[in-house]
């Protein structure tokens, strides 16, 4: 193969093929929460799924500790499966049933899983970076080595929490990886159409953060230069930014045909930048038989049909939790000071 700037013409075999397991387990994953909803009709609410993004969660992860810390945003399932999360556990969640990662209370737009340190996808655009920040802050405060990884999408850019985030994380030298997942849309309008300047990393970049950009649908890549990034960030302490360009293959929502995008821009990226198709071939280019590139995806979509059958017989939570985890501690006059 043709040597690139990440060394795939001595391609790790073991390591690409792990990181399209993660993809092809992210896909089915989305595949089946799909079904939930519109076959089955069992997801109450939106869901939003990241088919086509799948590369950016599985090139990441591979570098980041148990211990560290995640925030996403409302199209979080992969992000959290890649952290490791149980995908049985959250598909409960989906559904609104016991064991669900969240007690069935979050939903899709809210998962969230602490063991793994998955603090929370969010439904606000943008919310979640200064949460990232925050956290980030506390990890200083609290001196130990732990990092803070916020992902956020291209819409998120144009709202008041990305400057105020990253503004605090460049202030206060912060351990946080800022990554912006560009999948080029804002819910139904193209990014560009309502974006004043150059973008992303400019805007970062401006702010006094160290800024790389990737292209988000190449796992190689992805896995290449976060390898750097999450190095750095560990030795350094200081918060960097990432620009991951990628792009959503289905609409905003599972219930979304996506009209507004130009006729056959869908299939034409499908077609040529599919992650998972791309990773396929290049393992097939490194020799892996395509028998054995099939029986992972068999193996993702087993588990997760599964992962959807056990969410789907799981019992309601009893209605007596319906208060657990709401805080409550009286007077904030009395109690709290």
């Amino acid at each position: 193969m043709k040597e690139d700037n990440h060394g795939r013409a001595n391609l790790d075999r073991e390591q690409g093929l792990s990181m399209l397991v993660m993809m092809e387990r992210i896909r089915a994953f989305e595949e089946q929460a799909e079904l939930a909803a519109t076959r089955d009709g069992l997801v109450l609410g939106a869901i939003h799924l990241s088919i086509g993004q799948e590369a950016i969660p599985a090139g990441l992860m591979p570098h980041l500790r148990r211990d560290d810390l995640l925030l996403s945003t409302h199209r979080g399932h992969g992000h959290t499966l890649a952290k490791g999360a149980d995908p049985t556990a959250m598909m409960k969640e989906l559904l609104g049933r016991e064991g669900g990662c969240c007690g069935g209370k979050g939903g899709s737009m809210h998962i969230a899983d602490f063991d793994v340190g998955m603090l929370g996808a969010n439904g606000v655009v943008g919310a979640n970076i200064t949460i990232a920040a925050g956290a980030a802050h506390g990890i200083k405060l609290l001196g130990d080595d732990r990092i803070v990884v916020d992902i956020f999408g291209d819409g998120a850019i144009n709202r008041g929490p990305f400057l105020e985030g990253i503004n605090w994380a460049g202030v206060f030298d912060l351990p946080i990886l800022f990554i912006c997942e560009d999948n080029q849309y804002s819910a139904s309008t193209r990014t560009g159409d309502m974006t004043s300047g150059p973008g992303p990393a400019e805007r970062a970049r401006s702010l006094g953060l160290r800024t790389s950009e990737v292209d988000g649908n190449d796992v190689q890549a992805v896995h290449a230069v976060a390898a750097e990034i999450v190095s750095r960030i560990r030795e350094t302490r200081r918060p960097e930014f990432l620009h991951a360009r990628t792009y959503r293959l289905h609409g905003h929502t599972y219930f979304d045909p996506a009209t507004y995008r130009p006729q056959g821009e869908a299939d034409r990226m499908r077609e040529t930048s599919d992650p998972i198709t791309r990773q396929r071939a290049l393992l097939a280019a490194a020799g892996v038989r395509a028998s054995e590139l099939d029986a992972l995806r068999h193996a993702a979509q087993e588990e997760m049909a599964t992962a959807l059958a056990n969410a789907t017989a799981a019992p309601w939570p009893a209605d007596e939790t319906v208060f657990d985890d709401v805080q409550d501690i009286g007077s904030p006059v009395r109690e709290a000071f």
